[in-house]
């Protein structure tokens, strides 16, 4: 008995120990894809960056698309918060202040490089429209709100959240000015007056 439950907590060690190796390899790719772009990503440096042998990455992900994929998709979670204080103007003026501030880690600026330079392989642009598509979803829920409460026309929420958003990724990616709270509210004041100012004319 004493021997058996011994043994037990020894078997169990491997498959954490594995967990944690995986966990450190794609942090260190979101980090080296934000870094130097998916064409950029060596499995050398990946390795020493994780702490890890290199032949640990290539016995998990034999292809860098694949490992990329994976290292998305682990972080299309992880979304600016978009909450319903009843307050639209101030809700979507707090979504593209945390936007830009999960643009500007490594998980944003490698899902920004992946955006402009996965397209040609399946699984990684599978992966880039995994994590836009989780934005989506948190933009459509708050829109159809505020349509049914008034606050807005009826619009389609992938055009409202790409006029909202596009100029914070412009800001981030170019990183000349930074994207400010008074930059977030006019850009949230400029498209809502648009919107509401086109739906009166229609």
């Amino acid at each position: 008995m004493a021997d058996g439950s011994s043994r037990q907590p020894a078997a169990s060690r491997p498959g954490g120990r594995t967990a944690r190796v995986r966990e450190r390899i794609l942090d260190a790719t979101v980090q080296l894809v934000g870094r130097h772009g998916l064409a950029g990503l060596r499995y050398d440096e990946l390795a020493e960056l994780a702490g890890v042998h290199k032949s640990s990455v290539y016995r998990n992900w034999p292809e860098r698309e694949t490992l990329v994929s994976e290292a998305l998709l682990r972080y299309a979670a992880e979304t600016a918060v978009l909450t319903d204080t009843g307050d639209l103007r101030r809700d979507l003026i707090e979504f593209l202040i945390d936007l830009a501030a999960t643009l500007d880690t490594p998980t944003g600026r490698a899902v920004q490089s992946a955006a402009l330079t996965g397209h040609e392989n399946p699984n990684v642009a599978r992966a880039v429209a995994a994590v836009f598509e989780q934005r989506l979803e948190v933009m459509r829920t708050r829109v159809e709100v505020a349509v049914e409460r008034g606050e807005l026309p009826p619009v389609d929420a992938y055009f409202f959240g790409e006029l909202l958003c596009s100029p914070v990724h412009l800001y981030v990616s170019r990183g000349v000015r930074p994207f400010t709270r008074a930059v977030a509210e006019q850009v949230t004041d400029v498209v809502l007056a648009g919107i509401r100012e086109t739906s009166r004319r229609e």
